[in-house]
C-alpha cells in the first residue's frame, strides 16, 4: 500500500515505520501524504489501542528530502503555501490522533524529523542519537514544526536551538524535556514495548480524552472558565460506559471489559 513506509499490526498495536533508509528517511511529498493517510486511518480504527512510530536504518529522519527541496526552490508563494499546508496536516494527524503515539527514535533526528517526533505523545530515544534544528543554516526557519517542538522542549531551549542550529545529543534532549526516555540501543525495543503495554491496558476512551485534556489545558491560565470545562469533563466521562465499567471493575476487584 505504501511507497515510503510500512504498517504492521500486532494485536492492538500498530507500528508505522519510515522506510527510506537510503536517504536517512528524509521525507518528500509522498511520505507526507502517506503518513497523513495512515494516521488518519489508525485514529478511527477501533481495533488499535496504541501506535509506534519507528524507522528503518541508522537514522530516524533527516528532515526534508534533497530532491524535494530542489523542487521547492522554484515554487511560487502559492505553491509554498500549499506544500507547507500538507506538512502541517501531517503533523496535526499525528498530534490529534485519538490513539497514543510512541516515537521509537533509533538514530539521528534532524529538522522536520524533530517535528515528527515532537508531535508524538511519548518519545523514547537511543542514547547515541543526535538532534538538530538545522533550518537556519539553509536560510530557513522551522516554522511549521515550531508549535510541536516548542511544546516539547520549551521556549527557552527552542530559542537556543532554533537560532544556533547546534547539534545536541540524547542526554541533552532528555534534560530539556524533548524526549521522555533515553536507553541503550539493545534496550530500545524493550522500553517501547513496556510503555505500549501500559498504554493498551488503559481505557481506550479515557486515553483518547486524556490526550484532548492535555491539548486543551496545557499552557492556559487557570480561570473560572477553565475550571468549569474540567468539571464538565470529569462529569461526562464518569457517566460514560467505560467510566462506569472502570469504577465497577475496580470495586469488584476484576478486570475491566476493555481488557477482554
Amino acid at each position: 500500500m505504501y511507497q515510503t513506509l510500512t504498517l504492521t499490526r500486532d494485536n492492538k498495536v500498530a507500528t508505522v515505520t519510515l522506510n527510506r533508509p537510503d536517504v536517512r528517511n528524509a521525507f518528500n511529498e509522498t511520505t507526507i501524504a502517506e503518513i497523513t493517510q495512515v494516521f488518519n486511518e489508525l485514529s478511527s480504527d477501533s481495533n488499535i489501542r496504541a501506535i509506534v512510530l519507528a524507522a528503518n536504518g541508522p537514522a530516524f529522519c533527516a528532515g526534508a528530502d534533497l530532491n524535494w527541496m530542489k523542487k521547492m526552490a522554484d515554487y511560487t508563494h502559492a505553491e509554498n503555501l500549499a506544500d507547507a499546508g500538507q506538512l502541517a496536516a501531517m503533523l496535526a494527524a499525528i498530534y490529534t490522533c485519538t490513539k497514543p503515539v510512541v516515537a521509537q527514535v533509533q538514530g539521528d533526528c534532524y529538522a522536520g524529523g524533530m517535528g515528527l517526533v515532537a508531535a508524538c505523545d511519548v518519545i523514547v530515544s537511543v542514547d547515541s542519537a543526535q538532534f538538530c534544528l538545522s533550518e537556519v543554516k539553509l536560510g530557513l526557519i522551522p516554522a511549521t514544526i515550531s508549535p510541536y517542538v516548542i511544546k516539547a522542549m520549551g521556549e527557552n531551549a527552542a530559542r537556543r536551538y532554533f537560532l544556533t542550529a547546534e547539534r545536541f545529543d540524547a542526554a541533552q534532549a532528555l534534560r530539556i524535556g524533548f524526549v521522555h526516555e533515553v536507553v541503550a540501543a539493545d534496550a530500545l525495543s524493550t522500553k517501547v514495548a513496556e510503555i505500549v503495554k501500559a498504554l493498551v491496558t488503559n481505557s481506550p476512551n479515557a486515553v483518547a480524552q486524556a490526550k484532548v485534556l492535555v491539548r486543551e489545558v496545557g499552557g492556559r491560565e487557570i480561570t473560572p472558565e477553565l475550571i468549569a470545562s474540567t468539571v464538565e469533563g470529569i462529569a461526562v466521562i464518569r457517566a460514560s460506559e467505560e467510566g462506569r465499567e472502570g469504577v465497577r471493575s475496580f470495586l469488584e476487584k476484576r478486570k475491566p471489559a476493555w481488557l477482554g
